[in-house]
């Protein structure tokens, strides 16, 4: 299983390019509660708290496929480097001004989630030119949805131990100059400098201008909508059966699931089309969810969370695969930033959907909620089949790098991004 990964990781530029990109979104992926802690210790309310959060997680939303379809224009340096240094500025300021003038806390926290860099779009963009082999881009994107597991899991425990050594305040500036070195150690690499986008057609749509990709967005807002309710359904459960530690324990069996079943998805090479693949991932995640309803003792619950999560990564890591089959010709960055969009906002609706569902029929309810969810996106992707099967762009092999002075020809995706 070791194999695939490493052959990856003996790439050149492959570990700095991950690593920088994890590192580089660490400030995305701790904002929430880093925003709560600092709201809480500036003596704000909790709605506070939640509202700015909101406020950030909308404007990264709004930020993500308009960065990324600047980077398809411009490259990524040009855009990626002044965007994380405009959002880690923004969080500076709001770090200092705190929450006394609200119109400037709520615009300081909108301008740092507006310019949220895309690295994750970015990075995706990037494994074809930095690994030759498409099984090994395949297995990239795995290892990559794995990487975030990770990440969101330490994430929250690295905010925490800013906190408990300094304060909130130097919790945000810190993680914050951390996530400009990380995104500063992608953009000066050789393969960010060099990656230009495949020509591209003047279309005001964008990426969104391909019907597959739409399915693929509409097909994963769902899968948000899960993924998001079954952390608020989480918490009267835990309620009941132990507390704070019990919530906290189900929340990393989601992340472990994901993991290991990223790990094992991206160790194989599948055979067939990954339109296909995807329509059995989401139902076996589907099904997987239905055993919540259960709600046994906190240890099986646990267990139970595990398989809940096992087949998460693996349905992005073949989400990845389509998007990069259905972008149209020169838009694959701003097509990795929807899905990342789309996702967000799903898992944004889940939790303000779980909430009232929750508060009507308790906590069976609320498990309720993310099979419903995994059943409409199963739906979703059996009845758009035929419009799913048919990728944009006609061309399976794509030119070359513009670098290379011999012009050959290689096998590559449809989006023909260069290098």
């Amino acid at each position: 299983m070791a194999a695939g990964y490493l052959e990856i990781l003996r790439a050149r530029h492959a570990v700095r390019l991950l690593t920088g990109t994890l590192v580089g979104r660490l400030p995305n992926a701790t904002a929430a509660i880093a925003l709560v802690l600092f709201v809480r210790a500036e003596g704000g309310t909790y709605s506070l708290a939640g509202a700015l959060a909101a406020v950030y997680g909308t404007a990264t939303a709004v930020g993500q496929p308009v960065l990324g379809r600047l980077v398809d224009l411009f490259g990524q340096p040009r855009v990626q480097l002044p965007a994380v240094i405009a959002s880690a500025l923004a969080m500076t300021v709001f770090a200092f001004s705190g929450t006394g003038p609200l119109p400037l806390a709520c615009a300081a926290v909108a301008a740092a989630g507006l310019f949220t860099p895309p690295l994750e779009g970015g990075l995706r963009a990037l494994w074809p030119s930095v690994l030759r082999r498409e099984d090994q881009v395949h297995t990239a994107y795995a290892m990559d949805a794995v990487a975030q597991e990770v990440m969101f899991t330490v994430g929250p425990l690295l905010v925490t131990l800013c906190v408990s050594l300094w304060s909130e305040r130097a919790a945000l500036l810190v993680l914050n100059a951390v996530g400009v070195l990380g995104a500063l150690s992608v953009v000066v690499s050789p393969p960010s400098r060099a990656w230009r986008s495949a020509p591209r057609e003047a279309h005001w749509l964008g990426a969104l201008r391909s019907p597959g990709l739409l399915v693929l967005l509409g097909a994963f807002l769902f899968v948000g909508i899960a993924l998001g309710s079954i952390t608020v359904a989480s918490v009267p459960y835990a309620d009941e059966h132990g507390g704070d530690a019990v919530y906290g324990w189900l929340m990393a069996a989601l992340g472990l699931g994901a993991l290991v079943g990223g790990t094992v998805y991206g160790a194989r090479r599948w055979s067939g089309v990954p339109e296909r693949r995807l329509r059995v991932l989401v139902g076996l995640l589907a099904v997987c969810y239905l055993p919540l309803m259960l709600m046994p003792g906190a240890v099986a619950m646990v267990l139970l969370t595990v398989v809940s999560g096992v087949f998460l990564a693996p349905c992005i890591a073949c989400a990845f695969i389509i998007v990069d089959r259905h972008a149209p010709s020169g838009t694959v960055t701003e097509a990795f930033s929807w899905l990342v969009t789309t996702f967000t906002v799903g898992a944004s609706v889940g939790t303000g959907l779980a909430g009232p569902v929750v508060q009507a029929g308790g906590a069976l309810w609320g498990f309720a909620v993310p099979g419903a969810a995994g059943a409409v996106s199963l739906l979703v992707l059996l009845a758009t089949g035929r419009v799913l099967a048919a990728p944009a762009g006609s061309a399976v092999v794509a030119a070359s790098s513009e670098n290379d002075p011999n012009r050959a020809a290689e096998p590559r995706f449809s989006s023909g991004d260069r290098a």
